[in-house]
């Protein structure tokens, strides 16, 4: 077996155990509620209804590190950033520089596919009124941890908000550097770069603008290019 095939196996491996997972009732209660009760406009689909693992490019030298799959979108579709208008933004700034295959991630057949990128988040089932807790997050963490390690080539963490720049902090044990839009720094190989979330929140009410948005991934461009 070569080594990418490990790797693939592994990762596999990992994700369906993700997908059992139930250490979190809360969590568990909720994702499976909101997949039976649905919302109107998607009425006549049939939900996920289950934590979500990463997915991408085994090979991914960017790591995109996000909060949590959201009710009605990855819990949904069954791939995060998927379906919803943060996976819309997420896919055209990923196609406008590169890694992705095209500029939209609709539902979990479409098409889209990270080019040397992976896409993951700090928490793995969608959480009520998106906050998970604590002790949720704890429950995660080494998911993330076993994942890292299995994307060995990554050279690029961007973090999509405070809590995942916070979870990317703890996994890399870095500490007394703060959040802010835009930053970024290098510790050891790795180049993390920060972002707002491309939550309705955040680009509805023009926090985050496009421009600041795609420049995030211009700016990872940059780096992996440079090296």
């Amino acid at each position: 077996m070569t080594q990418n095939s490990k790797k693939f196996v592994d990762l596999e491996r990992l994700n369906k155990k993700i997908i059992r997972c139930r250490k979190c009732p809360r969590l568990a209660i909720y994702i499976h509620k909101v997949s039976q009760e649905k919302v109107l406009r998607y009425r006549d689909q049939n939900y996920w209804g289950k934590p979500l693992p990463g997915f991408g490019d085994i090979d991914a030298q960017i790591l995109i590190l996000g909060l949590a799959p959201a009710a009605h979108g990855g819990n949904r579709t069954g791939r995060m950033f998927t379906g919803d208008n943060s996976g819309d933004w997420l896919a055209k700034a990923l196609y406008d520089n590169g890694f992705a295959s095209q500029p939209t991630s609709v539902r979990a057949d479409d098409g889209f596919r990270p080019i040397g990128a992976y896409i993951t988040a700090s928490a793995r089932c969608a959480p009520p009124q998106n906050k998970p807790t604590r002790e949720e997050f704890e429950n995660c963490f080494p998911y993330l941890v076993e994942e890292f390690s299995l994307l060995n080539n990554v050279r690029v963490i961007v973090c999509l908000g405070r809590i995942a720049f916070d979870t990317c902090c703890k996994l890399l044990g870095i500490k007394g550097v703060d959040f802010a839009h835009g930053k970024s720094f290098t510790h050891k190989h790795l180049t993390i770069i920060c972002s707002y979330h491309p939550s309705r929140q955040n680009t509805q009410t023009g926090r985050l603008k496009w421009k600041q948005w795609t420049s995030i991934f211009e700016k990872a461009r940059k780096v992996l290019d440079s090296k």
